[in-house]
């Protein structure tokens, strides 16, 4: 495994790195002085895996604004489908050859990636300089075996969104707060309003909220064992199934779900789903919708034991295999990229949360009312198990999550399956 040292590379050499060929003793370099923005000449390839009609121009716009001040070095921009990135990254990386040398990689694979030796450890670079401006939970899920291995770019977590003007409508004043008032919320939209209450997405992760409010969970990390078939988990998925099954959420398409959940919530025909907020820059500029004004955010509701929500998020993380004259404009287009002042731009103009606490005391980001409403949503997430194998949780929760909403099949009988696949697959050194 490498680390970056103040933009200088320290090769620091485990019984994995050294499988993988990825060093061969340590060795440090001399430090050089910095050098000037102007003159520093590199050319990097960053793969974005955001959204690329909703996000993808304000990520390039950035890029535009970091070769104002280092004009020579070229940015290979690429978007990568974020449900192609993880394997696409894993493939290139091991043949070393093809990796971009940074990536945006959502929170569970940087355990993965680093335990592969994938990436650099970041620890003493200008890049966690100013560590402790970072939120805690966003950074937390950079760090393996005591070392550092990306810098938070957004965090994020579900809410329910929901359309004001299809409440007052309803004659609902607030947001519910439990998934039984969501069901008496939904049978009321739909006589007077004739919308349907709400949509739930048939993803695994959108299910988390159902999982987490019976005090469930997938796995414990500390104890080695499976928990994804624990009777708090086949309640919560049974309340989402009960749910679909009442009629007070719409069935899933079974071609896109996601997709005809964001078509229906823009159109007015759906009055709530569970989403987050990379989503509010795609509904403010959706024609029907009635703008962000008629977008309301509420934590997602509870069941029987709390309300609780899944932490999200990407980081910037640099390849290991990237050469070492590559090392000081990357970690000049990170900081640039993860600065307070770049994650302002991306909350004004995506409704982005940003992971500096820096950030949130930026003029244009207290007043913005997006980013006040997710506050709340925030400080009840649940950080996910930050573990090498959290990245391969969720193909699994997505058949789960088919079978049940779609399919009708019995939810413990599902989830027996997933527990079975994460034993057979993902962590065979757990107990089930």
């Amino acid at each position: 495994m490498r680390r970056i040292a103040k933009g200088i590379v320290v090769l620091t050499c485990t019984a994995l790195a050294a499988a993988l060929g990825a060093c061969g003793g340590d060795e440090t370099t001399e430090e050089k002085p910095g050098t000037d923005p102007a003159a520093l000449t590199a050319e990097l390839t960053w793969w974005d895996t955001s959204d690329p009609k909703n996000e993808g121009p304000a990520f390039q716009e950035l890029v535009g604004r970091f070769n104002q001040t280092y004009p020579k070095v070229k940015i290979n921009y690429q978007s990568v489908p974020f449900g192609e990135a993880q394997n696409k990254f894993k493939t290139a990386a091991q043949a070393k050859t093809g990796a971009p040398d940074i990536l945006r990689a959502e929170v569970a694979w940087v355990p993965e990636f680093a335990s592969l030796g994938h990436l650099y450890a970041l620890d003493g670079s200008e890049l966690l300089a100013d560590e402790a401006d970072f939120l805690p939970t966003p950074l937390s899920s950079n760090k393996y075996e005591g070392k550092t291995y990306g810098v938070p770019q957004v965090t994020d977590s579900l809410a329910l969104l929901y359309n004001k003007e299809l409440f007052s409508r309803a004659g609902i004043a607030a947001a519910p707060k439990s998934w039984a008032e969501v069901r008496t919320a939904a049978e009321t939209i739909k006589t007077k309003t004739g919308a349907d209450g709400l949509y739930i997405n048939a993803g695994g992760y959108f299910l988390l909220p159902f999982i987490y409010g019976e005090g469930g969970d997938l796995v414990d990390p500390q104890g080695k064992k499976i928990l994804v078939n624990s009777s708090q988990n086949v309640a919560g998925i049974s309340v989402a199934r009960d749910l679909v099954r009442s009629g007070a959420a719409v069935k899933p398409s079974a071609n896109d779900s996601y997709g005809t959940m964001m078509t229906l919530f823009k159109e007015k025909k759906v009055a709530m789903v569970i989403n987050g907020p990379w989503e509010v820059n795609n509904i403010k500029n959706a024609p029907a919708f009635g703008g962000v004004q008629n977008l309301g955010v509420a934590p997602v509701p509870g069941g029987s034991a709390k309300a609780g929500t899944p932490v999200g998020g990407h980081n910037y993380v640099v390849w290991s295999g990237m050469p070492q004259e590559k090392v000081e404009a990357a970690v000049a287009f990170v900081k640039f990229m993860s600065s307070a002042e770049s994650q302002a731009f991306l909350a004004d103009r995506l409704g982005l949360l940003p992971t500096r606490a820096s950030a949130y005391e930026v003029a244009s980001v207290k007043a913005n009312p997006m980013i006040s409403a997710f506050k709340p949503v925030l400080d009840g997430a649940v950080a996910r198990p930050w573990i090498p194998e959290g990245g391969q949780f969720f193909g699994p929760l997505d058949q789960m999550a088919t079978e049940v909403l779609i399919q009708g099949k019995d939810p413990k009988a599902a989830l027996d399956t997933v527990a079975a696949k994460y034993k057979a697959e993902v962590v065979p050194g757990y107990n089930s």
